[in-house]
């Protein structure tokens, strides 16, 4: 049994949430989400609580009714709060620009490297930092993965895009011979 399934949300101020049909509508100060609600599960909203309950007797429906309730409260924290992503780009010549929605790099290649933002992501340069902010965590947390995938940090140097407060694991380097 679910045990993230059980819990309500609370819906906090500032926050509304509108259900038709099967589809969540959740507005807030960052914005809008929605999300098409699975039938195995079904969704109550009572007062300022949002409660999701089981209605499918398959063997996949405590997982989406576990998986529903964290996507609805990760969709409320995201328009009242936001999610915010930190890469730090460390290397020698590797610089950042933002211009307008596009992001324009030099990771060390022949040519430069320029990624479109999408529109409902702000990005943000500080330094060798690079921010990504959204109400959409899941696409907060791709975008940031895909950046980070054009120049993955590397063992030997620790050159290229990490993760600001992750640590990477450095090889040593070839041993000079005797």
């Amino acid at each position: 049994m679910s045990r993230i399934g059980k819990k309500t949300i609370e819906i906090p101020d500032g926050v509304e949430v509108k259900l038709h049909n099967n589809r969540l509508e959740v507005k807030g100060s960052r914005g809008t989400l929605e999300m098409v609600v699975h039938h195995e599960v079904e969704i109550k909203i009572v007062e300022k609580e949002i409660n999701v309950e089981k209605t499918g007797k398959s063997k996949k429906a405590p997982a989406i009714w576990g998986l529903t309730r964290a996507l609805i409260d990760n969709m409320i924290v995201g328009v009242k709060d936001g999610y915010k992503k930190q890469l730090e780009l460390q290397g020698v010549g590797f610089r950042m620009a933002v211009a307008g929605k596009k992001i324009t790099m030099a990771l060390g290649f022949s040519h430069p490297v320029i990624v479109d933002v999408p529109a409902e992501l702000e990005v943000k340069i500080e330094g060798a930092v690079l921010e990504v902010t959204g109400a959409d965590k899941q696409q907060v947390g791709q975008f940031a993965a895909n950046i980070r995938k054009l120049k993955p940090v590397e063992p030997y140097k620790g050159k290229g895009f990490r993760y600001v407060g992750e640590h990477v694991r450095r090889k040593a380097g070839k041993k000079a011979a005797k």
